[in-house]
């Protein structure tokens, strides 16, 4: 059943814009998303995927060829940046995999992107179009009227905002300012697995922790490359997004940590910096016809490795409620905000506490970190993502 015989309509063609057309197009709903790049792509490199994520793929439909691209690792491996030795780790085999009743895998950000794309492009009841960032919007009793930047006009029955961090949809529905600046600068490089240093070549994705700053790396596409992110915590003032910068530059946060760990970043080519943003959690995700997902509505830290998984369980979360409530879609938006608020604003919180108190700690704080983290096992871990893994979160 459909919410009304308009489309619904879609701001953001990311992997979250594009898992809410797909969610819809499963319940009967027909949409038109609107992208304002001038082809649906990707940037960025490595993203990790909780069996959370698996559970939303399932329900997309597209389980078996996001399965196909993702390499399954083996642990999740917390190293001392400072000694060079394992602080703890989570193994993720069998025993996690029963728990959770899906894997945890990392795949390349443009890859899981193609998966969405090629099954939106296949589906009869969703139009994409490019070259249409939506401004803004406005609505009535019955409708919403998208306005692009060509100063087009687009109706539907719906509004979603799906246009990530700096979302147009947010200003109007919310209006509350710019995103924070963390103060933390992240640098992504993808080298050829050759290149990495043939002892660090583990099956596992890695994070080097030392004072104000780490490491993380894992293989991808088929142990083709491995993903290189490594973060400083250098009170970077304001944001930036994907520029060039210097190999020195890099070294210049992590002069500070073991030779082993430095001997990674050496490998890294063609760096490009980020400064972290994020929000505090705002229940104001709904305007009307007009509602919020992923980023528009959450953005988080990296932290927790969750941004993706998020924006895909909304997806799947609203496209359940809009079935479920086909005439009264003010019912519909109530019932996701209800589902996803407090389960995404604790993502939120817990990855800025993760960066504070896991990831960059120094002297005495972080030897407390080794001893207490050191000293559980994979079944104490499994026990504390519970709630993130063992449950789904998606409404239906």
């Amino acid at each position: 059943m459909t919410v009304s015989k308009r489309p619904v309509l879609i701001a953001g063609g990311g992997i979250g814009g594009l898992a809410a057309a797909l969610g819809l197009a499963q319940k009967g709903i027909a949409s038109i998303l609107m992208e304002k790049a001038s082809a649906l792509g990707e940037i960025g490199a490595g993203i990790q995927l909780g069996p959370n994520a698996f559970h939303a793929f399932d329900y997309l439909g597209v389980g078996e060829a996001a399965r196909g691209m993702a390499v399954y690792i083996d642990k999740l491996r917390l190293m001392d940046a400072l000694t060079a030795e394992e602080i703890t780790h989570i193994d993720l085999g069998e025993a996690f995999r029963t728990r959770f009743g899906n894997p945890y895998g990392v795949v390349h950000r443009g890859d899981l992107h193609g998966v969405f794309l090629r099954a939106c492009q296949d589906h009869p009841l969703i139009e994409l179009r490019v070259s249409s960032e939506v401004m803004g919007y406005e609505q009535d009793g019955s409708s919403v009227t998208a306005r692009l930047a060509s100063g087009e006009r687009i109706t539907g029955s719906l509004l979603i905002g799906a246009d990530g961090l700096w979302s147009n949809i947010r200003k109007q529905v919310a209006a509350d300012g710019l995103p924070r600046v963390s103060g933390h600068s992240t640098y992504r490089s993808v080298i050829p697995t050759e290149e990495m240093p043939e002892d660090l070549r583990w099956n596992a994705a890695t994070l080097w922790a030392g004072p104000k700053c780490h490491i993380v790396h894992y293989p991808l596409s088929g142990w083709k490359v491995f993903n290189l992110v490594v973060t400083y915590h250098n009170d970077a003032p304001a944001p930036v997004a994907g520029q060039a910068v210097s190999h020195d530059e890099v070294m210049r946060g992590f002069a500070h940590v073991h030779p082993r760990a430095q001997n990674i970043i050496r490998h890294g080519r063609n760096w490009k910096l980020w400064v972290l943003c994020d929000r505090d959690p705002m229940e104001r995700w709904i305007d009307g016809r007009v509602v919020l997902l992923g980023d528009a509505a959450h953005p988080t830290l990296q932290y927790f490795a969750q941004g993706a998984c998020m924006a895909l369980e909304d997806a799947v979360c609203l496209s359940h409620m809009l079935d479920a409530y086909p005439d009264d879609h003010a019912a519909a938006l109530r019932h996701y905000l209800s589902q996803r608020f407090a389960r995404t604003a604790r993502i939120q919180l817990q990855s800025r506490a993760i960066g504070e108190h896991i990831y960059h700690p120094a002297g005495e704080h972080a030897r407390i970190r080794n001893a207490i983290m050191g000293a559980k096992t994979s079944e104490d871990y499994y026990g504390h993502l519970q709630w993130l893994y063992g449950g789904t979160g998606l409404g239906g």
